[in-house]
């Protein structure tokens, strides 16, 4: 990958790596000494990046990701992953390049762990952050979805859900892995058809020794069981960059390690452009989705940095009557509930540069006649200024239709 930069000093696991990936937030860094193992960061911090590696352009994710949830693809089995090259079951977690990030931290951290799970029929990948207890267990963070409600079915039976961590994994498997889909629909396929339509491919899976199905081409993979123990997880920095509160959470145990030959462990940086993106981007598809239920054309959708990828976006549609843009608004908070405020353009203003967007508020909004304002309606928990309810404001800064006086300047 071109622009990376290579730190050959050996960095400390405490906060070293926090203090480098935070210094250039776009740059990704490979680590050749963390703890005796190779490292990166930043490696998913740019949108431009993360297109180039699908070979597609940036403003063409959402419509690759929305038809890659419509038409999933079944992953191709293999006999031989290279995860497979190392198995270990007499491991120490804690020599592993687990770093510890922020000084209020409660520990090191696992920061790009994809859950893999099957339970009942229902397969699940997800996205979990794992707190380092000692030699052979973490504490997880699960939050009331997928993987909690599996979870929960096997504690209920009496057994620990099986599960594999993957770190070290491709773009397909990580946003579709971050996707918010539907109980019954299966994230290794969502990853699979995302990789097939732009890289002609689908994904390679092989079993663990329990018989999980992991991404082949995994550079770690822990696997082990979520059991019914509780311990206190956190403080931890969440993606605003503030810190999420203390909870008990499941206790998980490793059995056994599995990696690749000279494996490269992955560190998404908390609050970071990475895991702005990384967690943001696979909820612009269903904001996609939702508008373009209600309103005649669709062209972009964003979820900006600004609003860590999360709880800010904006939208630019076509109208064909007056009240879309309102419309607009509506459909785009169904879309993604945690979202506070939203601002609908034109096709005319460039979603991906700041300086478009505030130009189109400024010259094309009235608070008087395009503003929404929700209250007391659930948000995301990762707002601190949120009391559980929170506000939402959306903006109509498209012009009237058939108005004049709104149209950029041009040169011949």
């Amino acid at each position: 990958m071109k622009g990376v930069s290579i730190v050959d000093k050996e960095v400390p696991l405490e906060y070293g790596v926090a203090r480098i990936l935070s210094e250039r937030p776009t740059t990704p860094f490979m680590f050749m000494n963390l703890n005796g193992y190779e490292a990166v960061g930043n490696l998913w911090s740019d949108r431009e990046r993360i297109s180039s590696y699908f070979h597609i352009a940036k403003n063409e994710i959402a419509k690759k990701m929305l038809h890659a949830i419509s038409h999933p693809t079944k992953p191709t089995e293999i006999d031989r992953p290279q995860f497979l090259d190392h198995v270990k079951e007499d491991f120490d977690l804690r020599e592993l390049p687990i770093p510890r990030l922020f000084k209020g931290d409660a520990g090191r951290y696992v920061t790009s762990a994809v859950a893999a799970s099957e339970f009942g029929g229902k397969r699940n990948l997800s996205l979990h952050r794992l707190m380092l207890l000692d030699d052979c267990r973490f504490a997880i963070r699960l939050v009331p979805r997928h993987l909690y409600m599996m979870y929960r079915s096997s504690i209920a039976e009496g057994k620990d859900l099986p599960v594999a961590f993957c770190i070290g994994v491709c773009p397909s498997i990580l946003l579709a892995a971050a996707t918010s889909l539907e109980y019954n629909q299966d994230e290794m396929e969502i990853a699979s058809s995302l990789r097939q339509s732009t890289l002609g491919e689908p994904v390679q899976v092989a079993r663990t020794r329990s018989g999980i199905f992991v991404p082949a081409y995994s550079e770690f993979v822990l696997e082990g069981r979520i059991t019914s123990s509780m311990v206190e997880e956190g403080p931890f920095v969440d993606i605003t960059g503030t810190y999420d509160k203390k909870r008990m959470q499941p206790v998980v145990e490793i059995d056994r390690i599995y990696h690749a030959q000279d494996p490269v462990f992955h560190i998404v940086l908390p609050g970071s452009v990475e895991h702005y993106l990384l967690m943001g981007l696979p909820r612009e598809p269903l904001i996609y989705r939702t508008v373009s239920q209600v309103v005649p054309a669709v062209h972009n959708v964003r979820l900006t940095e600004g609003g860590c990828c999360w709880l800010h976006g904006v939208v630019s549609i076509t109208k064909n009557k007056e009240g879309d843009g309102i419309n607009a608004i509506m459909a785009a908070f169904t879309g993604h509930p945690s979202m506070k405020k939203v601002t609908i353009v034109d096709k005319d203003i460039d979603v991906y540069n700041d300086q478009d967007v505030e130009w189109a508020v400024a010259t094309r909004f009235q608070a008087s006649r395009g503003l929404v304002v929700i209250e007391n309606a659930a948000g995301s928990s990762l707002d601190p200024s949120s009391n559980e309810l929170t506000s939402k404001v959306g903006m109509d800064a498209t012009k009237p239709i058939g108005a004049e006086g709104f149209e950029k300047a041009s040169l011949p």
